[in-house]
């Protein structure tokens, strides 16, 4: 953080406290701590939420300021319903507050207001206040100070307050009409994005080359801004069809993100219209920012079968294209069959296989990769490796 912006944030902090109590007598506030449970169903870069929390509300208007959903909700998918108490409450409008209190933000927000500038006299230590207007936040900033103009941050700024649509994180506020004074339990249900996964598979050939050891990786990306802590999660595998946006969406920023890997029983899959579900058999924690590795499948002892294949269409054989007597590479491929009886026979989602073989040594060396696209039961699994060294193909006329 510039040494400048380091100064703000002092000056921010007790009006910061003074806006949070003035927010909180017209809200009631809830954060992850009410959370009861948090279920988390993943899509191709989509997820659906549903977050269940304990709240009180009162009799008649409340404001329900809910604290720590993701920063990319699509707030028009949102819905809130009482579980507890069905139709004890009706939405009357909700507001999505994604801009975050930074010193930026707060400098920006004042543009065209007025702000107090605290000068410090490094010989004596005295402090002088000078009023200023913000002119401009746009890469820098610009003062009306008295007759004069000045750029960069002259002092320290001092804040009247908070402009109420800041917030330290993102929140989702509603207003209800209620009916029950009891404490409900309510289910929030929205689209997000920030949430994404995809499958990575290991395979490793065995001596004479006829068999594989094959496992399954789903690696699961969240940049969303929010945590889903010991969450029921959740995989959708096919291509759902998602409307075009016609109009930008909050983004979070994306941090360096921290790899963490999991080992676990398959996870279990099933029909969901046209695509497949898989649903994870314990609770796990997403963290905000975080790469996480969640054990797919495993098998082991499944055959296969190498082949060596030149491949080319009809007019490169037949005709003069290239030169004559050209060594042609050729390719060098597995493939196995997707089965019960080989021990397999779930749905695979579409990604990338990675094959090794060990050497002379026993040591496990990378032959080659290719991706796959979702691979129903019952269906061959053929992957390029790359082109054989040894091997290769002359093109010959008559």
């Amino acid at each position: 953080m510039p040494k400048q912006y380091k100064f703000i944030v002092l000056c921010v902090l007790s009006a910061f406290s003074s806006h949070v109590l003035s927010i909180e007598s017209d809200e009631i506030r809830s954060n992850l701590s009410d959370q009861q449970s948090v279920a988390v169903t993943i899509y191709n870069n989509l997820a659906l939420i549903k977050d269940q929390r304990k709240v009180k509300l009162n009799n008649g208007l409340n404001n329900l300021a809910l604290r720590d959903v993701s920063a990319q909700i699509r707030p028009e998918t949102a819905l809130l319903r009482s579980l507890s108490h069905a139709g004890s409450f009706s939405t009357l409008e909700q507001n999505f507050d994604f801009d975050l209190l930074t010193p930026q933000k707060l400098l920006e927000k004042y543009v065209g207001k007025n702000v107090s500038i605290v000068r410090v006299n490094p010989a004596t230590g005295a402090e002088t206040t000078e009023q200023a207007t913000v002119l401009s936040a746009n890469n820098g900033v610009v003062m009306k100070i008295g007759n004069r103009i000045e750029t960069g941050i002259p002092g320290r700024i001092v804040y009247d307050n908070v402009p109420a649509n800041l917030r330290d994180r993102p929140t989702l506020v509603t207003k209800l009409n209620n009916k029950t004074t009891a404490e409900q339990t309510v289910e929030l249900s929205y689209l997000t994005g920030g949430l994404g996964w995809k499958a990575d598979y290991v395979a490793e050939l065995n001596a004479k080359e006829d068999s594989i050891d094959l496992s399954g990786w789903v690696t699961l990306a969240n940049t969303s801004g929010t945590s889903y802590n010991n969450a029921k999660l959740q995989l959708v595998a096919g291509d759902v069809n998602r409307v075009q946006d016609n109009y930008p969406r909050a983004m979070a920023m994306r941090k360096n993100i921290g790899m963490v890997a999991e080992a676990s029983v398959p996870m279990a899959e099933e029909s969901l219209l046209e695509y497949h579900l898989y649903t994870l058999d314990r609770p796990t924690t997403i963290s905000d920012n975080q790469n996480k590795q969640v054990a797919l499948l495993s098998a082991s002892n499944v055959p296969a079968r190498k082949e060596l294949v030149l491949r080319g269409a009809n007019y490169y054989y037949g005709s003069s294209y290239g030169d004559l007597g050209q060594k042609m590479k050729v390719g060098v491929f597995v493939e196995f069959d997707n089965k019960e009886a080989v021990k397999l026979g779930i749905p695979l989602p579409k990604g990338t296989m990675r094959v090794y073989k060990k050497d002379n040594q026993g040591n496990a060396q990378f032959v080659g990769e290719d991706n796959i696209d979702h691979t129903p039961k019952n269906e061959a699994v053929r992957l390029k490796l790359g082109n054989a060294f040894d091997v290769t193909a002359d093109k010959k006329t008559n």
